[in-house]
């Protein structure tokens, strides 16, 4: 009888590898989690492509980042930074202005409505993120965001022949 990932997605055949179904518990996961995520923020009127793009340009502080420079921040890449801008810039939540040096480099920057609404957000989402993971327990999780990150390198681990570089 199927068990765990298999089970829930119905399948009777067995995984081809273990990282066929590592890759595949991903991205169930990931699914699961942007799912209940998105949920949250729709509360607030953003995606949360929306809310990584304001929590970045909190961060980068008043001379905010060129938009190529956003779209290298973003957790999950957006090909269209301009028109993410646009649709903030028309809520009132960032603002746009063009490099000195070099007018073809467009900056963003949060304004104070986007800095406002980051606020009120904070708290509830903060909460929320806590009690997405709780059960999970701390050490657990210290060995989740390791493991992660070793997936992450791993293709940078790699030299171009497929042998380990480690």
């Amino acid at each position: 009888m199927p068990r765990g990932l298999q089970a829930e997605l119905k399948q009777n055949i067995p995984f081809a590898s273990r990282e066929a179904e590592a890759y595949l518990s991903l991205l169930r996961t990931t699914d699961a989690l942007e799912t209940q995520v998105e949920a949250q923020l729709k509360e607030f009127g953003l995606t949360g492509t929306q809310y990584n793009a304001l929590r970045i340009l909190r961060g980068a502080g008043p001379e905010g980042l060129p938009c190529r420079e956003i779209g290298e921040r973003m957790i999950t890449r957006d090909p269209d930074v301009t028109r993410l801008l646009d649709r903030l810039e028309d809520r009132g939540f960032v603002q746009r202005t063009r490099a000195r040096d070099d007018r073809r480099v467009i900056y963003g920057k949060i304004a104070a409505a986007g800095l406002k609404l980051l606020r009120e957000m904070d708290g509830p989402l903060e909460k929320f993120g806590r009690e997405m993971l709780r059960h999970v327990g701390q050490e657990k999780l210290k060995q989740l965001i390791g493991l992660l990150e070793l997936v992450r390198r791993g293709r940078t681990l790699h030299r171009q022949d497929g042998e380990s570089a480690e």
